[in-house]
């Protein structure tokens, strides 16, 4: 049994290439599909795992304005950078709406709280009169999902609630299914507009990713696209895919030769049925590689043939069950020198797309993107946007 070693350790953390341009251009597609109103974007959860501050940035250079964070702490990391970068007029929404708590924080940072429950709204005026001052509010309206919202019974009360503190600048609710029922989706919208009837002076927001492109009787006045600006597909109505923004890589740390019957990985899982050639990569579920995209074959997975990556241009399976921190491939088909510790192997990217990899592992890429581990680079590979038309998704409209 011979191997190869690995001698540059500074350059072998697992890696994820962020492409500005393709960013923007979707974005811009997006934004070109919308013909009622503003286009926003969704930077949750660390900007999609991709890092929230440089993703918000490139969006604002390419004209949004409104940007959608879960919690406080997220709104108010972007609000010093977009400032910064002259983008003072940036509009951020805190979808899980604040406690009495979070009220001075979002006043300092200027964030708009989407606000859920009666206690949210009652909270919100609390800490308005405390302050002595005034700021809009949005309101979501539970429609369909059953998940966070207003419900209807409680529109008498926030009326009253608007003829003090509360400033209602925009109203809006999220679809359950805008990917995959249609009926559904305009039972959601039926309800909302009927809500949205009583604030007259609001905006309304209602389209997720998916509701983009499901025309102008959802994208109304602001969109909130989140999984469709960063390289996943939003759903069948896209009929397309768009640019791929998140390349996830790993380097080939040792090349190895096993023999017949030997076994491979936790457990032996994988026995193998030739001589083989296996290249562990430093990528493990620690860093966001799901456990489930173990190789073909393994107990946890119903789904042959398994996942796959890419290597010196070839695709290569995984081989027997992931680790914590290791990857095996089986490389046993590729030219002996085609590749040596070092190289770095595509998981998922412009060759391994984002929701068939996450298909594979049986969840999303919603999944795979937020779930990125700390310890894996994020690096951008077009510092300065340029975007040209020839970049723009490949979205019909």
């Amino acid at each position: 049994m011979n191997h190869l070693e690995a001698d540059n350790r500074s350059s072998l953390l697992p890696r994820v290439t962020i492409d500005r341009e393709a960013l923007q251009a979707n974005w811009r597609t997006l934004a070109r599909l919308n013909r009622t109103g503003r286009t926003g974007a969704a930077v949750k959860a660390n900007g999609y795992g991709l890092g929230a501050v440089p993703v918000a940035l490139a969006l604002a250079e390419a004209g949004c304005r409104d940007f959608f964070t879960a919690w406080v702490e997220e709104g108010a990391e972007l609000r010093p950078a977009l400032d910064e970068a002259g983008i003072g007029d940036a509009r951020i929404y805190i979808l899980q709406g604040v406690d009495l708590t979070d009220i001075p924080l979002c006043l300092d940072a200027r964030l708009t709280p989407v606000l859920s429950t009666l206690a949210q709204i009652a909270a919100w005026g609390e800490g308005l009169e405390r302050a002595d001052r005034r700021a809009p509010a949005a309101l979501q309206f539970e429609t369909g999902m059953n998940r966070l919202g207003l419900d209807e019974s409680a529109l008498p009360i926030v009326e009253a609630a608007m003829h003090g503190a509360l400033d209602v600048s925009m109203v809006m609710s999220h679809l359950a299914s805008a990917d995959e029922d249609p009926d559904q989706s305009e039972h959601q919208r039926a309800r909302f507009m009927g809500i949205a009837d009583r604030f007259p002076g609001a905006e309304r927001s209602l389209a997720n990713s998916a509701a983009c492109f499901l025309g102008p009787d959802y994208t109304l006045d602001l969109t909130r696209p989140g999984i469709a600006l960063y390289g996943g597909r939003a759903g069948p109505q896209s009929d397309g895919r768009p640019n791929t923004v998140a390349t996830l890589s790993a380097a080939v740390l040792q090349i190895r030769e096993a023999r017949t019957g030997e076994r491979a990985g936790y457990g032996g899982s994988a026995r193998l049925e030739r001589p083989t050639r296996i290249a562990t990569v430093g990528l493990g579920y620690a860093d966001g590689y799901l456990r489930t995209l173990s190789g073909a074959g393994i107990p946890m997975r119903g789904l042959s043939p398994g996942p796959h990556a890419v290597l010196a241009g070839h695709s290569v399976p995984i081989l027997g069950r992931i680790s914590m921190d290791l990857t095996l491939l089986d490389v046993t088909d590729l030219p002996e020198d085609a590749i040596q510790p070092g190289d770095r192997a595509e998981f998922f990217g412009p060759n391994v797309a984002l929701d068939e990899v996450a298909a594979a592992a049986g969840t999303i890429g919603y999944e795979l993107l937020t779930g990125l581990g700390q310890r894996v680079r994020r690096s951008w590979s077009s510092p300065i946007a340029r975007v040209e038309h020839s970049r723009e998704a490949r979205y019909s409209e």
